[in-house]
């Protein structure tokens, strides 16, 4: 049933990426506006991390511009605007307030809603009724006519918890976890439930990714501009070559409660470290995936992820662990320091009965 599930969700993944990357007209040639530089416009931060030193295009050699990738960007107004009613368009401001029109790019929103629904759970913004937009604004979705490198970039984003939830009015800011971890961990690191991850994409001929992994049973605990947050991973694969991004990735799956001690600290992941051992991430074993249940921490040297290929007859097999992976940073990532790690392996709260 399980593997059921998510081969639906790839086929949903993969009918989505074909809308968005329908060819659209590009305004900015002939129309000068200041979203000419916005990252939906020029979605920098994809060709940005794909051709840096370390980047993907380190292995394919294949120029960002010969991707499938750059299609899913909004060229012009239309994207998100644009309605057709009896046969005739008109501009509507209502079609950007529907999270669907965001998920016709953002296609990882879309699966990890998805999972979430399986599993039960709901975001407490979309429980509350809320949109995408009621978060991102006008300077998130139109830009500030300033080109960022990526989405991650200062300033790049606006929206901001602390925006709507105000300190001593929407939340205890001296509970014990506010005082001990502030400063040092981000509202995410605590409240965002999972990560979705889509592990294992593999470019094919005509430079397009196709089979993935969806995973949404984990999360990773990253350090991004001098806080830790929660992060995630790319896994590719390129005729036989290995490759992983880490990356902070803020999946909205928030939960108002938030983490309690024991899933962080002194965690079956951090004992395993403890002990000199890897974490197994990603295992495959017997033809099937068993992604890690839980949280783990940024260490790249502390963790294991097996990387399949495909054979002739289309099934799946291990490429060999002794083979090297290239390893990127992406997005402003950094591994957890010593400190940080050693703070994780010690107990800081009651033990779950």
């Amino acid at each position: 049933m399980r593997r059921i599930t998510v081969i639906i969700l790839m086929i949903c993944a993969f009918l989505l990426l074909g809308t968005a990357n329908a060819e659209e007209p590009n305004v900015c040639p002939n129309f000068s506006s200041f979203y000419c530089k916005s990252l939906h416009f020029t979605a920098a931060g994809m060709r940005y991390w794909y051709e840096a030193p370390d980047g993907f295009m380190k292995l394919t050699n294949i120029p960002y511009d010969k991707l499938g990738c750059k299609h899913c960007h909004a060229t012009s107004c239309d994207k998100c605007h644009g309605v057709e009613k009896n046969g005739k368009m008109s501009f509507s401001v209502e079609k950007t307030k529907d999270t669907n029109t965001c998920y016709t790019c953002h296609l990882r929103g879309k699966v990890s809603a998805m999972f979430d629904e399986k599993a039960g759970f709901e975001d407490v913004h979309k429980a509350a009724g809320m949109t995408c937009t009621d978060c991102h604004g006008g300077s998130d979705v139109h830009g500030k006519g300033i080109s960022y490198d990526s989405m991650r970039s200062e300033g790049a984003v606006s929206a901001d918890c602390t925006s709507c939830h105000k300190p001593g009015e929407d939340f205890d800011a001296e509970s014990k976890p506010h005082t001990v971890h502030k400063k040092k961990v981000s509202c995410e690191a605590c409240h965002v439930r999972s990560t979705m991850t889509c592990y294992n994409c593999h470019f094919i001929e005509g430079h397009k990714k196709t089979a993935f992994f969806p995973v949404k049973t984990w999360t990773m605990l990253v350090n991004f501009r001098d806080k830790v947050t929660v992060g995630g991973v790319m896994g590719l694969v390129w005729k036989g070559k290995k490759f992983i991004a880490y990356v902070p990735r803020f999946t909205h799956s928030i939960d108002a409660k938030g983490r309690s001690c024991d899933d962080c600290h002194a965690n079956k992941a951090m004992k395993l470290i403890k002990d000199g051992k890897k974490v197994p991430v990603m295992k495959f074993e017997n033809g099937k995936v068993i992604p890690w249940q839980g949280v783990i921490p940024l260490a790249p040297d502390k963790l294991y992820f097996s990387f399949m290929e495909k054979d002739k007859n289309g099934n799946w097999y291990k490429l060999p662990d002794n083979t090297p992976v290239e390893v990127q940073f992406a997005d402003y990532a950094r591994p957890l320091t010593e400190k940080q790690l050693k703070n994780l392996m010690v107990s800081h709260g009651k033990k779950k009965k």
